[in-house]
Order: C-alpha cells, then structure tokens, then sequence
C-alpha cells in the first residue's frame, strides 16, 4: 500500500512537470522501463527507498516520523501523508 501511494505522487508530480517518462527516469536515476513499470503499479525491484529518492529528486522533502500508537490499540499503523 505505502508504495502505491508513494508512486501515484511520484506520476503526479511527473505530469505536473509535463515531464516524458524519459525524461523523468534520467532525472530520478532509473531506466525508463523500471519508471513505466512503476507508474503502472508494478514495483518488483523498487525499493520504498528508492521510492523516497525519487520524491526528493523531484523536489519534495519526506519525512519519516515514528510515534507511539494509542494506549487503546495494541498494534500501530502505516500511514503516508502528503502535505
């Protein structure tokens, strides 16, 4: 789900900068294939990592935080936010 999320900002992005998938795999550092495949939902041998490392190579910040869940749930969660 995380890296669903992270590549469907990534095409967004993407389209904003009415960049070519050439274009935009030469600036994020992958082969064109490897971003097609990505946009397209298939994330075999991507990495969240170099998911991340594409956002900021497109300009954007990224943080992780990491807080204790509520006392209430036993378990925590997943989130991404987009800000």
């Amino acid at each position: 789900m995380v890296k669903a999320q992270l590549a469907t900002k990534i095409g967004e992005i993407i389209k904003r900068r009415k960049l070519t998938q050439i274009q935009a795999a030469e600036l994020l550092g992958i082969p064109q294939p490897k971003l097609s495949n990505m946009l397209r939902g298939q994330f075999r041998g991507i990495s969240e990592t170099k998911m991340i490392d594409c956002l900021t190579r497109l300009g954007r910040n990224v943080e992780i935080v990491v807080k204790a869940a509520p006392r209430s749930k036993a378990a925590g969660r997943v989130s991404v936010v987009f800000a």
